[in-house]
């Protein structure tokens, strides 16, 4: 009986959710049901053969070892540099076991790429995404692009298809470039979650991964109902023959550049935020909170979870809905709508931070809960996003900054709506973490 309201459940969620994608679409009538059905159908395959089929749970659980080998590597350059990491020091062990990891992965993806290994890799997934749903070349190269380089590099990517992508391709492109992670940043997340358990940020890194390609097929269904393709599109599958780098040391060291100014960005990203989430939990909690009575009444009802009302717990509330969707039970509605929003605001490394702690804490302890969290975080549906893209693609194809600015929040819905597609179907496969 369990067994079947908790299915019950998932497809009241993901029916409300693409009902919430039909409600945005620009062309409720032109939305093509069978591409929507086969997409789910496809996440739905992809989600048991990795999670329940040995063979492919095994190589997921390989492919996730070897990222968490990679990030005992990027430990040892750390030390090189910085000497052994205080363990008394918290945030400085965020900077130094966190934001020199992005750096040695961000030079070892450009490597990865210079000998062609990433290409092969996108291109596979590429195809199967072109031939499943029957979509362009160019959307189906960057979705499954966006699954390993991330959003500012998988344009690049489809650079020399740009100027001719029509406004349904680049609510594509740009929906999923927020539904996904970068490879780079995955070991970090696995870290973050698992802390000091090997087993730990292993399996963490196993759902991560997952999550990633089960959004790709959900990115491009959310997209083609909010902006149906109504022209013909070309659906050859091609890399384009530039190269990117001179070489394996150029790809080094343009990599280990890209990487410093991505760290730089997270690490202020991360007190910037950090103080403003502050600032405002102190201006809501101490001041209308406490001069109506509300901050004892939040604390009552929450039984201690929140201890006053504030920006985390609007946010919660805001977002509570978006978490019964996903299947999280009452008493975690909340707390995980909080993260939820969190992640919206503000970034999806915020949120997993502060996931981190609340599991650290014993506030967040359902395996459920948990599962889903992971899944539904996992991806650059945020704000800062919008004029990331806007700003990355249109400096690409300036032609195209028109439909760019036309899609942004709809691709920040539509990257939100299939990340929450993908931790429903995968908790429902999984159950619990």
């Amino acid at each position: 009986m369990d067994t079947l309201l908790t299915l019950l459940r998932a497809v009241v969620g993901v029916v409300g959710l693409l009902a919430l994608c039909w409600w945005l679409s620009e062309d409720r009538k032109r939305v093509n049901w069978k591409l929507v059905c086969i997409g789910i159908a496809l996440q739905l395959v992809l989600g048991l053969m990795i999670l329940k089929v040995p063979l492919f749970h095994a190589a997921m659980e390989g492919v996730s070892g070897f990222f968490n080998r990679l990030v005992g590597f990027s430990d040892e350059g750390a030390a090189m540099v910085f000497g052994s990491m205080p363990t008394d020091v918290p945030v400085f062990g965020i900077a130094w076991t966190v934001l020199t990891a992005i750096v040695f992965f961000s030079a070892f993806s450009a490597i990865l790429y210079q000998l062609r290994i990433l290409q092969a890799i996108v291109f596979g997934f590429a195809w199967l995404l072109s031939k499943a749903l029957k979509l362009s070349g160019a959307e189906c190269l960057a979705a499954a692009a966006n699954v390993f380089i991330g959003q500012t590099e998988a344009p690049l990517v489809v650079k020399p298809y740009l100027a001719r992508m029509t406004r349904s391709e680049i609510n594509s492109l740009m929906t999923g470039g927020m539904a996904t992670i970068a490879g780079g940043v995955l070991a970090i997340y696995m870290r973050q979650l698992g802390g000091d358990d090997e087993a730990a940020r292993i399996a963490f890194g196993k759902h991560l991964l997952t999550a990633s390609i089960l959004s790709a097929p959900a990115a491009m269904v959310v997209a083609k109902i909010i902006a149906p393709q109504t022209q013909d599109v070309d659906g050859q599958v091609a890399f384009p023959k530039e190269k990117e780098y001179e070489g394996l040391l150029d790809a080094a060291t343009k990599g280990t550049s890209d990487g410093l100014k991505l760290a730089l960005n997270v690490g202020a990203m991360l007190v910037a935020f950090t103080g403003l989430v502050a600032l405002l939990n102190y201006i809501i909690g101490a001041w209308l909170g406490e001069w109506t009575g509300l901050n004892a009444w939040v604390a009552s009802v929450t039984e201690g979870r929140f201890e006053a009302f504030n920006f985390s717990f609007l946010i919660g509330v805001v977002s509570a809905p978006f978490a019964w969707l996903l299947g999280v039970q009452s008493e975690d509605l909340l707390i995980v709508g909080q993260l939820l929003g969190e992640r919206l605001v503000f970034n999806e490394f915020f949120a997993y931070l502060h996931m981190s702690q609340l599991k650290d804490a014993g506030v967040l302890t359902d395996g459920h809960s948990i599962l889903v969290l992971t899944y539904a975080l996992c991806g650059f549906a945020n704000i800062a996003s919008i004029g990331i893209q806007v700003g990355g693609i249109s400096a690409l194809e300036r032609s195209q900054r028109p439909n760019l600015l036309r899609y942004g929040f709809r691709s920040l819905l539509g990257g939100m709506v299939a990340c929450y597609l993908t931790a429903i179907v995968a908790s429902s496969i999984q159950g619990s973490i």
